[in-house]
């Protein structure tokens, strides 16, 4: 091997290996960083630095054994030097208590413990805007970037990042401490903690196959942290019925694609493909919930995943259940998304043309022109009205706005399948 050869190895196990830790312990490290000075702005600027010099550092050194524990010491004393840097730094016991929070943490070669938990309801602390919490813990938390977030909250990357900014601010401004609170504190923050819980879930499982990796981890940290909450809260039927969501979802992920990876939809996929020790527990997760006396968003979201298996797999007919579900979904969050979904299953009772009167009006929402599903569900929709033309520019509209090239093909295919 050439000197170069092994320079361009080097560069590639070095970034290979920065990415591994990155997807599996971004938040883990951020979150313990931050629990120590509660900045979580700062933690992310010494880690997002220890990530840089690692990329300097590894292609001519070698990857460490430890390279978690090789970050969180560079991004400590990253820390530390902005701390003495600062033009305005605290003198006398506070500046020292700020820089020994900081040299508390874990040394290189020991396990950094998961302080997630306690981070994600510190950022849905009661004095944070409600509206900004569950994008906070996106970020902070799960290490999304602010487009990825805009895009699951249907709002612009930039309105989004500027109000991340202020969030994480806010949190050092109040000295929001980094712990779960009690008992008594967890109503108030329980909403915002499985909202961002389950958006990180669905920005996961827009990957059909599991091809991309960041998504299929974003989606099995989803699942993570889903169960934490819920054996921290076994009496909150929402925190239950948010984990029997995510197994009924992900127990179908073998079927998504076919053999030679092309996306196959619910209707088409092999239910003796499906995850049943998945299915079950969602299933026993979804009953528990039932027994504790309220019905909210996620246990309705997991009861229409259960609908959907059981006609599946049985072939029983029960859209007029799925649309009473979707009625009861719709009447708790007023979702376009949940409106959609809704078209869809009204067409299989009422047909297409009470389906499209039905779908969320495009004038009233201008943020449905950049949602492929809402162009998707259209083109299926006229497709059945047998409205071709209109079909096919709503599927060239949906394939634009599509990322995922299985999907792509898939919508590509039922566009070139209409009548010329």
């Amino acid at each position: 091997m050439t000197p170069v050869e092994g320079h361009i190895e080097g560069d590639e196990q070095a970034r290979s290996t920065a990415d591994a830790v990155a997807r599996r312990s971004y938040g883990k490290l951020v979150a313990f960083l931050a629990s120590r000075t509660g900045d979580v702005a700062s933690a992310e600027d010494a880690l997002s630095e220890a990530f840089a010099s690692a990329l300097t550092t590894w292609p001519s050194n070698g990857c460490p054994a430890n390279p978690e524990g090789w970050l969180l010491t560079v991004a400590r004393r990253k820390m530390i030097d902005h701390i003495r840097g600062q033009r305005h730094t605290p003198t006398g016991s506070e500046g020292l208590e700020t820089i020994a929070d900081v040299m508390s943490a874990t040394p290189s070669g020991e396990e950094i413990p998961d302080e997630r938990l306690a981070m994600i309801f510190a950022c849905a602390h009661p004095a944070i805007d409600p509206g900004i919490r569950a994008p906070i813990i996106l970020q902070a938390v799960l290490g999304l970037d602010a487009a990825r977030i805009a895009s699951a909250f249907l709002t612009s990357p930039a309105a989004m990042g500027k109000r991340l900014v202020r969030a994480k601010a806010k949190i050092l401004e109040a000295g929001i401490p980094f712990r779960v609170p009690a008992r008594d504190e967890l109503p108030a923050r329980l909403e915002a903690v499985l909202e961002a819980i389950y958006a990180a879930f669905t920005e996961g499982w827009t990957d059909p196959g599991g091809a991309d990796v960041i998504r299929r981890d974003l989606s099995e940290e989803a699942i993570y942290l889903s169960r934490l909450v819920a054996a921290l809260l076994p009496e909150e039927p929402e925190a239950l019925g948010l984990l029997a969501l995510f197994l009924h979802a992900d127990a179908r992920r073998p079927a998504r694609r076919s053999k030679t990876g092309e996306f196959v939809p619910l209707a088409e996929q092999d239910p003796t493909l499906w995850n049943s020790q998945q299915i079950a527990e969602a299933e026993s997760l979804l009953h528990r919930a039932s027994t504790l006396g309220s019905i909210g968003r996620f246990q309705l979201e997991a009861a229409l995943q259960s609908a959907h298996v059981h006609r599946c797999r049985t072939g029983v007919q029960n859209w007029a259940l799925v649309i009473q579900l979707y009625d009861a979904l719709f009447a708790l969050v007023q979702s376009p998304v949940v409106a959609i979904n809704r078209a869809l299953a009204l067409s299989e009772v009422h047909g297409p043309a009470a389906a499209l009167n039905a779908m969320p009006d495009l004038a009233a929402d201008r943020r449905l022109a950049q949602y492929q599903p809402y162009w998707a569900a259209r083109a299926e929709l006229l497709t059945r009205s047998g409205a071709h033309a209109e079909a096919r520019q709503a599927y060239q509209i949906a394939v634009t706005l599509e990322p995922n090239s299985a999907v792509r093909r898939f919508l590509e295919a039922r566009m070139s399948a209409l009548p010329a």
